[in-house]
């Protein structure tokens, strides 16, 4: 069966404009690309869906969130805090998973504006989305949890470089001299920030930068934390930059008899409850998602695109045990 992408492909065109002509609007198309889209749809024998066609001339009242993977605790939670958000304010919430996949990214983005969907939230698979048929096409977009800088979308994030910067004093505060780092993947702003945070704490307490980078994984966590303790002066503190990285690197640590805090002491970031309940209890910097969510909401309902506006949400650090602290702190 033909799709919208086919007929695009063969008019020479965007998926975009097909449903624009489909739909008698909301954009103009010029008479040449509008004759070449029906002939393209003619020749295929495409058949346009009911829901484009029921959204013709009202309000869809949906929201597009894309993800890259809401199998990850994190954005499964942030991505519910988000639907709870919209449903406060009588919208539903369509959502695709990108799996870190640029294209992936850009398919669910045109398939959003086919389904003409109010707005976009968006969790960039990395610094530089394209957002230029977004913004022509004049649909509101609100990056979420990972800035882009410089970019020209209103973004809300947490304070990553703030937060990663306390959770390494915390750990320097506990009289470690190396503090390693298992960082993000380099290039993505999100463990960028967070790499920054830490560098600039080391630095400032005249310590060895020692790092890893990681994919946002537990195989990523795990595989550079095997580097960490395979080193002869393995570090007796690390901060990693996720918590699904720091349940790898608990793993790597009792698969090579390490204890964690005793022999090393570990703060994370994210705040989901698999840090709560992993053993032991993680120290982590938690993102605020509820609020998060509700900003980024805000942010979107009032065009919040049209004249970029960046909001930095402060994070909290929450004592557990991992870090050495006493059952008493985490209380």
């Amino acid at each position: 069966m033909p799709t919208r992408n086919d007929v695009a492909k063969l008019a020479g065109t965007s998926a975009a404009v097909v449903s624009y002509v489909l739909n008698d609007g909301p954009r103009n198309v010029s008479p040449a690309t509008r004759e070449k889209v029906l002939r393209a749809v003619a020749e295929l024998g495409y058949r346009p869906n009911g829901v484009a066609r029921a959204l013709r001339g009202g309000r869809s009242r949906t929201i597009g969130l894309i993800v890259p993977d809401n199998s990850n605790p994190f954005f499964a939670t942030l991505a519910r805090a988000v639907e709870d958000a919209a449903f406060a304010q009588d919208y539903a919430v369509l959502l695709g998973n990108s799996t870190e996949s640029t294209d992936r990214e850009q398919r669910y983005l045109s398939t959003f504006l086919e389904r003409q969907v109010e707005a976009i939230l968006l969790i960039s698979v990395d610094g530089e989305p394209e957002l230029a048929e977004v913004h022509r096409v004049g649909t509101p977009v609100v990056l979420l949890d990972r800035q882009v800088p410089g970019g020209d979308a209103s973004s809300v994030v947490v304070d990553n470089a703030g937060g990663a910067n306390e959770a390494t004093r915390h750990l320097l505060d506990h009289g470690h001299a190396t503090v390693a780092c298992v960082s993000g993947p380099t290039g993505l702003p999100v463990a960028d920030e967070r790499f920054r945070g830490w560098r600039e704490a080391v630095r400032a307490a005249g310590g060895a930068e020692v790092s890893v980078p990681a994919p946002f994984t537990r195989a990523g966590g795990y595989a550079a934390a095997a580097e960490l303790l395979a080193a002869h002066d393995r570090p007796t503190a690390v901060f990693v930059a996720s918590e699904q990285q720091a349940i790898g690197v608990l793993r790597a640590a009792a698969d090579r008899g390490v204890r964690v805090p005793a022999d090393l002491a570990l703060v994370t970031f994210d705040g989901t409850e698999d840090g709560e309940f992993a053993h032991p209890p993680l120290t982590t910097v938690r993102q605020p998602v509820e609020r998060l969510a509700a900003r980024a909401m805000d942010v979107l309902l009032a065009g919040g695109d049209r004249t970029p506006e960046h909001h930095v949400l402060p994070f909290e650090l929450l004592l557990r045990r991992s870090c050495g602290c006493g059952q008493e702190a985490a209380q």
